[in-house]
């Protein structure tokens, strides 16, 4: 067994290497013990379209029945709809088998323990059950109970667009995502131009990554050539949304973050937003000036949920295009709930997508730029970044390195699902955005390698 594949957020590795039917069914056996000491017993399971989930699934509900587990099982679906299944069902947690953002070999496990996302020493239980192995437990029961027509009828009554006709462009990455958003927004009677949204877990056309800009191409051309209002992209398990406005300009997650919290600090002022460590200082800058609570927090869909939980924050969000609403849903993470929203603001005024934006202030920023480094050195990197920029600038801490250097800041972190070190800068010119991503980019070369 790889320890390497019980990550920070989840379980993910090669599917053919790593995730064996032994250590699949090793991991129903463990979560189903873990579930049932915590009093639980009724869970929602789910998988994307992956070619390996058929198999991965197989082996795991045989190791959740034998620990006497009741699965409710939602079939193949976008992980939102997982955790839909156990907030609308009242479940006692759920496990979606995916690889999410991941390349088509690989896939994995996210889990919820209750209506929290399992993570950090939660995930390394589960190893350390599957290690020393569990005791059998009776009553394991198995039944097919759909969620997408319970998900589209709430979503359609949970939104509430205006007289302003809608066009866009989905682009679904042949992932999970793709049928539901189409299901929904045909529901909500927006023209939609899909691209891309059948499912293949082969994922034929592009990979299924809305923050690398390669992958919005097809997107952004076909925003142009038909003058749709906005277009969207999603991850291969749609919990990640990407966006180009009218013009075909990607609007990140941190420009995204800054529409739809001003609509949120409308509805509820004062409203505390969470967002993390990548994001532009506009965003924390603007949510301030609206009046609202900004607040910094490390990188990772359930730090970001459960951060939201203890600031009671209604909004937050990621660069990666990870969006959570507690402001009239239920906190985790949807990019077609996400798309609704958008299309809400939208549609109530007579402004485009890069006109209700115009106002931030402009200052000059990278993509995520994603560096390959092995696990196994990549954090050490990020401990000598921090020990190195302390003695010379003002640096947060709180999930990598982020230098407040005189001209801008600059990131250095090490990614929890992947073995990259991730690089993000901002600053007040296109010279100074150079020198610091030189910076970075030379620090990191420089010690990967050492």
């Amino acid at each position: 067994m790889n320890p390497a594949i019980f990550r920070a957020y989840d379980i993910r590795g090669d599917a053919d290497r790593d995730l064996t039917d032994a250590l699949a069914e090793g991991v129903g056996r463990a979560y189903g013990s873990l579930l049932r000491e915590n009093g639980g017993r009724r869970i929602a399971l789910g998988r994307d379209c992956r070619t390996h989930g058929p198999r991965l699934h197989e082996a795991l509900v045989r190791g959740l029945l034998a620990t006497g587990v009741e699965i409710e099982d939602v079939g193949v679906v976008p992980t939102p709809l997982l955790y839909f299944a156990v907030f609308h069902r009242d479940l006692d947690g759920g496990i979606q088998i995916t690889g999410s953002h991941n390349p088509a070999g690989d896939n994995g496990f996210k889990m919820m323990m209750g209506k929290n996302s399992l993570h950090g020493d939660g995930v390394q239980e589960i190893r350390r059950r599957i290690e020393s192995g569990v005791e059998d437990a009776p009553g394991g029961q198995h039944v097919e109970r759909p969620i997408e027509d319970d998900y589209v009828d709430y979503v359609a009554e949970n939104l509430s667009l205006g007289d302003r006709p809608m066009r866009i462009v989905v682009d679904g990455g042949n992932g999970a995502g793709g049928p539901a958003a189409l299901r929904l927004l045909d529901r909500l009677g927006v023209s939609v131009d899909p691209i891309y949204t059948d499912m293949d877990g082969t994922f034929p056309n592009h990979h299924p990554d809305p923050t690398v800009e390669a992958n919005l191409v097809d997107l952004i051309e076909r925003v142009r050539s038909t003058g749709a209002d906005v277009g969207v992209a999603y991850d291969g398990d749609a919990d990640r949304i990407g966006v180009v406005d009218e013009t075909g300009a990607i609007i990140w997650g941190d420009r995204l973050m800054i529409l739809l919290s001003r609509e949120v600090l409308r509805e509820v002022p004062g409203a505390a937003i969470v967002s993390e460590v990548k994001c532009s200082r506009t965003l924390f800058e603007d949510i301030a000036a609206q009046g609202g609570r900004p607040i910094m927090s490390q990188v990772g869909h359930s730090i970001i949920k459960e951060r939201m939980k203890e600031e009671d924050a209604l909004l937050g969000g990621e660069m990666s295009g990870h969006i959570f609403f507690r402001h009239r849903w239920f906190g985790f993470d949807d990019a077609v709930y996400a798309t609704g929203r958008l299309l809400e603001i939208l549609s109530h005024s007579d402004r485009t997508m890069s006109e209700l934006l115009a106002d931030v202030p402009t200052t000059h920023v990278t993509p995520e730029i994603r560096l390959d480094c092995p696990d196994s050195v990549k954090f050490g990197v990020v401990e000598r970044a921090i020990a190195h920029y302390k003695a010379l600038y003002d640096v947060i801490d709180i999930d990598g390195a982020r230098v407040n250097f005189p001209t801008g800041w600059g990131l250095i972190r090490a990614s929890n699902t992947q073995p990259v070190i991730v690089l993000r800068a901002e600053a007040e010119s296109a010279e100074a955005l150079e020198t610091i991503r030189a910076e970075l980019e030379g620090f990191v070369a420089t010690h990967a390698s050492s």
